[in-house]
């Protein structure tokens, strides 16, 4: 279900918003909740790799070992 929000932006935003839009052919709304909504699925990844190294790295690196630290000539 697509909801609806109501936001002020500056003009100098907004012209900048219908610049963007009209690079990609669409108006300017529906360009702004594409980009919002990339986002906020970019903030989500983010959180979950996050949470998914909290939780997993430790065993993770007993495992495997931890990475090796730059100039120690490996490689």
């Amino acid at each position: 279900m697509a909801r609806e929000i109501r936001i002020e932006i500056s003009e100098e935003a907004y012209a900048a918003l219908e610049r963007a839009a009209a690079e990609q052919r669409l108006p300017a709304e529906d360009y702004a909740g594409r980009v919002l909504d990339a986002d906020l699925k970019r903030a989500r990844f983010f959180e979950g790799a996050r949470s998914f190294v909290g939780l997993h790295g430790p065993a993770f690196a007993e495992r495997f070992g931890r990475p090796a630290e730059h100039g120690t000539g490996a490689g």
